[in-house]
């Protein structure tokens, strides 16, 4: 589809456009906390309103998807439908509902000199997101960078622009009917991918640049970026089925885990099941019943001649689709040996009855969310009573798992004195 494309150069467009940002974030910052959550209970009301709209334009970019070949689990992903619309409606309105987390006191102490000093809670500024096929980021990212008083630029993918228009449009109306700038929440009008290392390049400008996507995405943003990164890599998510799992919820949470959803990152991408389990062949053929593709191990295909060989870059890869990698495993060491190798940090379960196996698998395993005897894909913001999510982040500084209001925020120092000089 054609860009609603400016003249200006890239460099040019994302430099006015963040300019125009920041001055709309230090408005939205200077609002009142109730005036903020107003703001996005009438965006959330837009977003309703123009249900038909938004709709018709998806139904663009769907029929533009299938025609360009994309996969089932991406054409899920760009897919709204008048429940998934309703849903991105009622996490605004939930996000709108949250706590602020601005002006929190994360600390206080006073100094044996008398200085008063406090670490509170501000927003970070404005924020670039740049993401892929998924239209519900655009509303998701919207909100919660307005609740934490940051501005937000997004720059959503090619497959999904025209409903990232929609869905844009809606929510700034309601936004500006509430009193908040509309520079407050902008998308790039181009889908030039120069505007993404314009954004990349922003430093002084966007303060925070988030990544959505595939690991390409994530790894140029990486790479490129002169500005700080938050970064959501890939969902290498692991379920491990201890020896003392229950049968009936090992075959439940692994259906669950990697059929529900196929297309999203807390999707089961490798199932590990002990060699001590023993219900191991009612568990695969379960999942091959349900239309699931397994790629395993010598020993996993010794168990069912429906699976095939997995190849060693099957450990490594995020199918998003029906298609799982199977191994069996000595032990819970060599399970957790296993997801340090080939994990992504992301989210990795065990299924044990055994409560002192599942508190050392939960302590030991070193990834964002760390799950006992549930779906991997309840790693989800909503899921986690966060409202929405930025992401789910994989790294180890600023904030880990899914990323919302508390993720979006930076503090600052204020230090309260009564004549004291150091002298």
């Amino acid at each position: 589809m054609a860009d609603a494309a400016p003249s200006l150069s890239c460099d040019a467009l994302v430099a006015a456009l963040a300019h125009g940002g920041r001055v709309a974030q230090s408005a939205l910052a200077g609002l009142d906390d109730s005036a903020r959550a107003a703001a996005l209970a009438a965006a959330a009301a837009a977003l309703r309103q123009d249900e038909a709209e938004i709709l018709a334009a998806n139904a663009e970019d769907c029929a533009a998807g299938e025609a360009a070949g994309l996969t089932a689990a991406l054409l899920d992903r760009l897919r709204l439908d008048p429940g998934r619309l309703t849903a991105i409606a009622d996490a605004v309105e939930t996000v709108a509902a949250l706590p602020s987390p601005l002006g929190e006191v994360i600390s206080r102490d006073t100094r044996p000199n008398g200085l008063v000093l406090e670490r509170v809670r501000i927003p970070i500024g404005l924020i670039g997101i740049v993401y892929e096929s998924r239209p519900n980021v655009t509303v998701d990212a919207a909100a919660l960078c307005v609740r934490a008083g940051n501005a937000v630029l997004l720059r959503g993918g090619s497959e999904a622009a025209r409903s990232n228009r929609a869905l844009h449009a809606a929510f700034v109306r309601g936004l500006a009917s509430a009193g908040v700038p509309a520079e407050a929440v902008q998308l790039v009008p181009t889908q030039d991918r120069a505007a993404v290392g314009a954004m990349l390049a922003a430093a002084g400008l966007i303060d925070m640049i988030v990544p959505r996507g595939g690991k390409s995405l994530v790894a140029r943003v990486q790479a490129d970026a002169r500005v700080p990164v938050l970064a959501h890599l890939d969902g290498l998510c692991h379920t491990y089925v201890h020896a003392a799992a229950d049968p009936a919820k090992a075959r439940s949470i692994a259906l669950d885990a990697k059929l529900r959803r196929t297309g999203i990152c807390g999707a089961m991408e490798t199932l590990l099941v002990d060699a001590a389990y023993p219900d191991t062949p009612a568990l695969l053929g379960a999942l091959i019943d349900a239309g699931c593709a397994l790629r395993g191990d010598a020993r996993a295909q010794a168990i069912d001649p429906r699976i095939a060989p997995a190849a060693p870059e099957d450990w490594d890869t995020e199918y998003l689709d029906a298609v799982l990698s199977v191994a069996v495993v000595d032990g819970p060491d060599d399970a957790m040996a296993h997801i340090a190798a080939h994990g992504s940090h992301h989210t990795d379960a065990i299924v044990t009855e055994d409560a002192a196996m599942a508190e050392r698998f939960l302590t030991q395993v070193d990834s964002a969310i760390v799950m006992h005897n549930a779906s991997s894909q309840f790693a989800d913001g909503g899921e986690f009573g966060l409202g929405a999510e930025i992401g789910i982040a994989t790294g180890r500084l600023h904030a880990r798992g899914p990323v919302a209001l508390e993720g979006l925020t930076t503090y600052k120092w204020l230090v309260r004195g009564d004549g004291q000089i150091r002298g």
